[in-house]
């Protein structure tokens, strides 16, 4: 009987001993998981949005401009010019149905009316005052295409007859291929290097490379996003681009313009206007436009119908 009841005590004793091991093992873990939880990326779900506030206001302060039905012409360089040296200069005449539209940059915003200027298929640079020079130094030689449309201060072009310009030209004892092509402002139009410098904007570009282009085919000219985008111009964000020789489904033609943002689904712009996406994350960020005919298949021109740009968005 005495070594029964003392074999049951020692039964209780090693029992409490396992409970209290497994109980501090169990704090052991939750207190592990605790310290370890992470948060994880915000996720990045872009939807279709109106047209800013703060672009409403601002049209509402420009009186008819946005009505206005501005046109180009390209003086310099000719259609099919040959230009001998590195530098080619840049002349542009404005007319149409102008209504107070003038480029010109205000001092206080650093923002105003503007040309988009195109060397190849590289990113825009801002052309703001006509009666300044605007010359491209450094154009590696061979043959090259320049494009330029009117935009508005918050860089959404103008889509009218005749606002559109497009010239081929030849270079001839060209610039340095390993420095890039810059504007007269030391602004990057070009890197030629096949090892990409920082652009303008902070961006990593690929080298330049003219296509043959087609002036009668379709031909989409990529003008927005651009950049790095800060502050209240991170959210939404514009695309915008100039379409030639071509009309969208819901415009009456066959085209589509395809957009992809990073690895998201494809999406698709049926209508030539621009549109502004919400909901973009900090960071960097790929925005691809594709030309499409009527069976979905990307159009081919000179390689510009489809582009993609590299942006950075800052929250």
């Amino acid at each position: 009987m005495k070594r029964y009841k003392i074999s049951l005590l020692l039964f209780a004793l090693t029992a409490c001993l396992l409970l209290a091991t497994c109980s501090t093992d169990n704090q052991g873990t939750t207190n592990t998981t605790a310290t370890t939880t992470v948060t994880p990326p915000a996720t990045q779900v872009l939807k279709v949005v109106t047209r800013p506030q703060s672009v409403l206001d601002l049209m509402k302060q420009r009186g008819e401009q946005d009505q206005a039905k501005p046109t180009l012409t390209i003086i310099s360089p000719g259609k099919d010019a040959t230009i001998n040296g590195a530098t080619v200069e840049v002349k542009l005449n404005l007319a149409g149905d102008l209504k107070g539209y003038m480029p010109h940059k205000d001092p206080a915003s650093g923002k105003g009316n503007h040309i988009h200027v195109i060397l190849d298929n590289q990113p825009y640079e801002a052309y703001y005052e006509l009666g300044q020079p605007f010359e491209l130094r450094n154009v590696v030689a061979g043959k090259h295409t320049l494009r330029v449309f009117p935009s508005r201060p918050w860089h959404e072009s103008y889509k009218n007859d005749g606002a559109f310009q497009m010239v081929t030209f030849t270079v001839k004892g060209g610039g340095d291929a390993a420095k890039p092509t810059t504007t007269n402002t030391g602004q990057t139009m070009a890197n030629n290097n096949t090892s990409p410098a920082p652009a303008r904007e902070g961006k990593d570009m690929p080298a330049s490379k003219a296509g043959d282009v087609d002036p009668a085919k379709p031909l989409l000219t990529y003008s927005r996003p651009k950049g790095e985008y800060k502050g209240p111009d991170a959210d939404p964000i514009m695309i915008d681009f100039w379409l030639s020789n071509a009309k969208l489904k819901a415009d009456g033609g066959e085209y589509q313009v395809r957009y992809v943002v990073d690895d998201d689904d494809p999406r698709m712009i049926d209508k030539w206007e621009p549109i502004w996406l919400s909901g973009w994350t900090s960071g960097k960020h790929t925005v691809r436009l594709e030309l499409l005919d009527k069976d979905a298949k990307p159009v081919e021109n000179g390689g510009y119908n489809t582009t993609s740009r590299e942006i950075s968005v800052v929250k």
